[in-house]
C-alpha cells in the first residue's frame, strides 16, 4: 500500500512528478475508454476527441496524451461557462453537463462538450471533461452556402445530460430526432460519459490513495512551473512588434480572406492581435474567438516550448485578441461549420509573424492544414453520415523538411480507405502516395 502523504506536507519534485504521471495515466485510460466504446469512425478511427481534468474553477490541469489542440484550448472556457449556469455549490455526484454552443466551445455544432464534477467525499475537487466530434448533428452538412448557424444543425444550450446519475431522456430524444445516425451519435455520447466516469474514478482514487484533500497541491505546482517555463521562453524573444499578413481562399474568388497578425512581445508576456483581418462573412468560413485563441496559443507553444505540460500555466502569459465582427471573432448567429478551414491558418499567421523574431526556430506554413470530406445519405435502406480527414503534411522546419501527410495543426488521423468503404457506399479507385514519404 502506498504511503499516505499528510495534506500539509510540501510536495517535493519527485513526488509531484509521480502524482503528475499517475494523473496523466488516469486520463489516458479514460481516453482509451472513449476510443474503444465509441461507435463512429470519426472518433474510433480519426481520433477526433480529447479528455481533460480541470480544477474546480475550470482551469485546465492535465490532458490525455493524444488530444486535439482546439479542444484542450476551449474545454476550460466551456467549463467556466457551465459554472455560470450551474454554480459549483449546486452540483452533485453523477451530474454531467453538455453543450455544443460554438461561442463557448470548440467553434462549431458537431463537437459536443461534456463535463462532470469530481468529488472526494462531499468536496468538489475538479471536473472531468471530454469533447468529441459527432458523426452528425443534423442541418445542412458543411454546405458552403450556409448563411447562419440555424442551417448548420441542432444547437444544444448548457443543460444537464445526467442529473445525479439520472439520464435526461427528453434531451436524448431531441438529439435522436435531429440527427441522421442516432445510434452512432448517442453511442458516442455514452462513450464520452464513460470516459468522464473513468476520469472521476481515477482522480478520486489517486487523491484517496495519497491522502490528499484535493489535487491542487500538485496541480498548482505543475501549473506554476509551466507558467514559469513559458515566461522564460517568451523572455528570450527580443522585445518588439512583429507583423505578417496571411491570405486565405474564400468562396468569393475575387476577395480572399485576410488574416492580419501582430505579435507584441514585452518582457515575459506576449500578445497576438488580429486587428485588420477581414470581417465575418455570410458563409461557414468563420472562426469563433475561442477557436482562434486555441490555435494561436498552440502555435506559440510549438515554437517556444513544445515539451512543457499542456495546462493553464502555458497560456497565462499569452493574450489573444481579434475584433468582434471579424471572421476570427464572428458575432452570433454567424455560420461557423467550416471554422477549421480558416481557423487552422491561425498557426500559419502566428508562424509567419514569429519567424521575423525567431527565424531559426519557426517552421513554415503547412501545405494543407486540414481537409475534411463530409458525406451523408442512404446506403440501401440504412442512413449513413460520416466525415473523413486527409491531410497535406507539416511545413518545412529550420532543421529539415516537413513530415508528409501529418495532420497539423490538428491531431486527427487520416481515415483508412477500408474503413470508409465499410462505413459508406464509397469506393476508392486510385490513391497517390508521395514519392518522398518518410517511414
Amino acid at each position: 500500500m502506498s504511503q499516505l502523504i499528510p495534506p500539509s506536507i510540501t510536495l517535493d519534485p519527485i513526488t509531484v512528478e509521480v502524482l503528475w504521471t499517475r494523473l496523466i495515466s488516469a486520463i489516458d485510460e479514460a481516453a482509451l475508454t472513449l476510443h474503444r466504446a465509441s461507435f463512429s469512425t470519426v472518433v474510433r478511427e480519426s481520433h477526433d476527441y480529447s479528455c481533460m481534468v480541470l480544477a474546480p474553477d475550470g482551469q485546465s490541469v492535465a490532458q490525455a496524451t493524444r488530444s486535439i489542440p482546439s479542444f484542450i484550448g476551449t474545454l476550460p472556457m466551456s467549463v467556466r461557462a457551465y459554472l455560470q449556469k450551474f454554480p459549483a455549490e449546486t452540483l452533485k455526484p453523477g451530474d454531467v453537463i453538455i453543450s455544443n454552443d460554438p461561442w463557448i466551445g470548440t467553434g462549431h455544432l458537431p463537437d459536443l462538450t461534456l463535463a462532470a464534477p469530481i468529488f472526494l467525499g462531499d468536496t468538489l475537487v475538479g471536473f472531468a471533461g471530454t469533447i468529441a466530434h459527432m458523426a452528425d448533428i443534423g442541418g445542412r452538412r458543411r454546405a458552403p452556402d450556409n448563411k447562419d448557424i440555424y442551417e448548420e444543425g441542432l444547437q444544444i444550450p448548457i443543460l444537464k445530460l445526467y442529473d445525479q446519475g439520472q439520464a435526461n431522456e427528453t434531451l436524448f430524444e431531441i438529439i435522436r430526432q435531429n440527427v441522421r445516425v442516432p445510434d452512432e451519435v448517442c453511442g458516442d455520447i455514452h462513450a464520452m460519459v464513460g470516459a468522464c466516469t473513468r476520469m472521476t474514478e481515477g482522480v478520486s482514487g489517486l487523491l484517496a490513495e495519497y491522502g490528499l484533500p484535493d489535487m491542487m497541491g500538485f496541480g498548482d505546482k505543475i501549473i506554476g512551473l509551466t507558467e514559469t517555463a513559458m515566461r522564460r521562453a517568451i523572455s528570450d524573444i527580443p522585445d518588439g512588434v512583429y507583423e505578417a499578413t496571411t491570405h486565405i481562399d474564400s468562396f468569393d474568388t475575387t476577395a480572399p480572406l485576410v488574416m492580419q497578425c501582430r505579435i507584441d512581445v514585452r518582457g515575459d508576456e506576449l500578445s497576438v492581435d488580429f486587428a485588420g483581418s477581414s470581417p465575418q462573412n455570410r458563409s461557414p468560413l468563420n472562426s469563433v474567438l475561442g477557436y482562434t485563441s486555441a490555435y494561436s496559443s498552440y502555435a506559440l507553444k510549438c515554437v517556444l516550448f513544445p515539451d512543457i505540460p499542456n495546462n493553464e500555466g502555458a497560456f497565462h502569459p499569452i493574450t489573444i485578441t481579434a475584433p468582434e465582427g471579424s471572421f476570427l471573432n464572428p458575432s452570433y448567429p454567424a455560420a461557423v461549420e467550416a471554422r477549421a478551414t480558416v481557423g487552422h491558418y491561425c498557426t500559419s499567421a502566428v508562424f509567419n509573424a514569429l519567424a521575423k523574431a525567431l527565424p531559426d526556430q519557426t517552421p513554415a506554413e503547412s501545405g494543407v492544414p486540414l481537409h475534411g470530406f463530409a458525406m451523408s445519405g442512404w446506403n440501401g435502406e440504412t442512413p449513413f453520415s460520416t466525415i473523413i480527414f486527409f491531410n497535406g503534411g507539416l511545413g518545412g522546419r529550420p532543421s529539415g523538411d516537413g513530415v508528409s501527410a501529418l495532420s497539423f495543426p490538428t491531431n486527427v488521423s487520416n481515415t483508412p480507405t477500408e474503413v470508409l468503404e465499410r462505413a459508406a457506399p464509397v469506393s476508392y479507385t486510385h490513391l497517390t502516395l508521395p514519392t518522398n514519404r518518410e517511414v
